[in-house]
């Protein structure tokens, strides 16, 4: 995909703006780490003039300044920093292009798969047919139509399908009272 995304202005446009941003933001970062290189170095020309109390508020107003640019610093170019926001909101409409491009193609094309060969996700397009996901949850006891149209069912019910009215057949949870297995733990409880 990036083989593709490259080539497109679109992409290029979106890396530009990416890089204005980034450079701003950068710039504003830098010029708070500037300051408070400033107000150390002045606290350090002064520091022998300076009373205890005077000390301690300097050192103080240093490392609040620290402090709030290390929070910038990591609001702006943190995991989920503007950086990243920003990154996403350029990139999105880019990307839906191409997905859209790719199924277009692939729908064309009669194709089922197509694979990213410079990405670890692999997968660009599988056709639908392919999905057996609800044989899956089938197998598993899970309605796939409940879930699908629902959500998740926590209620432990397997009948997905009950009526509000009508309570929900389940599976019983213990053996019944004469299996081998509730003999052998009700010996044990003795």
């Amino acid at each position: 995909m990036e083989f593709i995304t490259s080539k497109m202005p679109e992409y290029q446009a979106a890396q530009t703006e990416m890089k204005k941003f980034s450079d701003k933001w950068a710039k504003e970062i830098q010029d708070k780490f500037a300051e408070i290189d400033r107000m150390q170095r002045a606290y350090m020309a002064e520091e022998i003039l300076l009373t205890d109390e005077l000390k301690r508020k300097r050192q103080s107003e240093i490392k609040e300044k620290e402090l709030e640019a290390g929070e910038y610093n990591s609001k702006i170019f943190g995991v989920e920093g503007l950086m990243f926001q920003k990154k996403k909101e350029l990139m999105k409409p880019v990307l839906e292009k191409v997905q859209r491009a790719v199924t277009k193609v692939c729908s064309q094309r009669r194709l089922d798969f197509m694979f990213d060969k410079s990405s670890d996700i692999g997968m660009l397009y599988t056709n639908p047919k392919h999905d057996y996901s609800d044989y899956v949850m089938e197998e598993l006891g899970i309605d796939p139509k409940a879930n699908k149209a629902g959500g998740n069912d926590k209620s432990g019910s397997n009948d997905k399908t009950a009526k509000p009215d009508e309570p929900a057949q389940q599976q019983p949870a213990a053996p019944a009272k004469n299996s081998p297995k509730q003999k052998s733990t009700n010996s044990k409880l003795k």
